[in-house]
């Protein structure tokens, strides 16, 4: 795997964030993109030792395009220069929640796990209940000593305890939350070696993996919207 392709493709990206650019550098794109599709398939794998649940994914249906949305943004970049995918289960959807790469030049690049979105109100409920009436599993899994080595529950939060909860609950800080996820910043250096970064990687998906069990254990449930 040659991971310097990925990033000089996606920082010559983030320098010529336009169509003409995007469509005169096609060649650049496919070598990238095979590139960053071998990483993933090394980190199924790899993964898959000890969460066999993932191994049926293939690298290409679970990345996401580079293409952005711009209707609704002020920034009207056609092109979001990062190479991302969500491996789980059930592939790229949020739902049952995996493990998350985004690569991103100028040291942006991340492992991610948990539930990023927020606007699955009935998602937000089933791990509100599950976490009132497991606290003290979850402590056990967000203060675990290796745990707190990496990472630190992010989420988008309410201003209060909603409805329903005791504002004294043990966990009346994450009952709060309408997502629950994590991130460990990678930085660009970190990426040239491939298969370090494979090994440092395996190691901390692994040690997310009680805290993804655990929001899938809430989720077990719950359907995705149908379109």
């Amino acid at each position: 795997m040659k991971t310097e392709r990925i990033l000089n493709y996606l920082s010559e990206l983030s320098k010529n964030n336009n169509r003409e650019w995007y469509h005169q550098h096609k060649i650049e794109f496919k070598e990238a993109n095979e590139q960053f599709e071998a990483l993933l398939q090394e980190l199924i794998l790899e993964i898959g030792k000890t969460d066999s649940s993932i191994l049926q994914n293939e690298p290409r249906d679970i990345t996401f395009k580079l293409v952005r949305d711009t209707r609704f943004s002020h920034d009207k970049s056609p092109y979001n220069p990062a190479f991302r995918a969500h491996i789980s289960s059930k592939g790229k959807l949020p739902v049952p929640v995996g493990y998350y790469l985004m690569i991103k030049p100028g040291d942006q690049s991340f492992l991610g796990g948990g539930l990023f979105a927020d606007m699955f109100k009935e998602a937000t409920s089933m791990v509100r209940d599950y976490i009132s009436g497991n606290p003290d599993e979850w402590d056990g899994i967000i203060h675990d000593t290796e745990f707190q080595k990496y990472f630190t529950v992010q989420g988008t939060a309410l201003k209060n305890v909603p409805k329903g909860f005791s504002q004294d609950h043990p966990q009346a800080r994450y009952l709060k939350y309408k997502s629950w996820y994590l991130e460990y910043c990678i930085k660009d250096n970190e990426l040239l070696d491939s298969e370090e970064f494979v090994r440092k990687a395996v190691k901390i998906f692994r040690t997310m993996k009680p805290f993804n069990d655990f929001l899938n254990r809430a989720l077990v449930d719950f359907e995705m919207p149908s379109r």
